[in-house]
């Protein structure tokens, strides 16, 4: 077991579609821990420029927003929760690909990735935290308990994206999907502020022929052999 009244940190990075939201998800109600989207503050950033027309190109309008943002979180059951941007229900609006692109375009702004670290750090509060995201390794957690890295290939990832649209009815091209990842992962491996990385210590795993299942097992082991239940 962790160290009594310490506040465990579990970070799980990579890139979209690798299956770090569902798997820390599933990790943060098995442990009753907090958890973080971290990428839900930046899609969260993304909308709130458009619906107040600032360019997702101005560093210094976003950080304006990124610090006075009115969101709230609130929790449902099976370990999933609800989105609110100043009060409305966005939760759906979120998940789109669009969303996602913007969420990447302002993440590139080093004022933008500071405005939003001391929001993030705020959710690691007893009894702990599992934090999703692309540096919560890195940058906004580096003392982390334990830290994982899960990646797959351009082209897996693209595949379950495209999958997950197909079942909500939205119509879709897959080519274009792996050229969006493709895109996005160069976006977010190149970028000076907090580039896509694994960080120091992770313990790297690649799902692209894996099952959720078959992760989340993975995961829980290494969680178990850390002493982390």
């Amino acid at each position: 077991m962790a160290e009594e009244n310490k506040v465990v940190v579990i970070t799980i990075d990579g890139p979209s579609g690798a299956g770090k939201g569902t798997i820390s998800r599933i990790v943060a109600k098995k442990l009753r821990f907090d958890y973080l989207d971290s990428g839900a503050l930046y899609r969260l950033l993304g909308l709130s420029a458009v619906r107040h027309h600032v360019s997702v190109e101005s560093e210094k309008g976003l950080m304006a927003l990124a610090e006075h943002m009115d969101i709230r979180f609130e929790a449902e059951k099976e370990g999933a929760f609800k989105v609110y941007l100043e009060g409305e229900d966005v939760s759906r609006e979120l998940r789109t690909e669009e969303t996602g692109l913007l969420a990447s375009k302002v993440a590139q702004f080093p004022g933008v990735r500071t405005a939003l670290l001391k929001r993030q750090r705020m959710f690691a509060r007893a009894p702990g935290l599992v934090a999703d995201g692309r540096d919560m390794g890195t940058e906004v957690f580096p003392a982390a308990e334990l830290k994982i890295y899960l990646t797959a290939s351009a082209e897996e990832r693209a595949n379950r994206r495209y999958k997950e649209l197909l079942e909500k009815g939205e119509d879709v091209s897959l080519p274009a999907l792996v050229e969006q990842v493709r895109s996005r992962d160069e976006r977010d491996i190149s970028r000076d502020a907090s580039p896509l990385r694994p960080a120091e210590g992770a313990i790297e795993l690649d799902t692209s022929t894996m099952s959720i299942q078959e992760v989340t097992e993975t995961v829980l082991n290494i969680l178990s052999v850390k002493g982390i239940k």
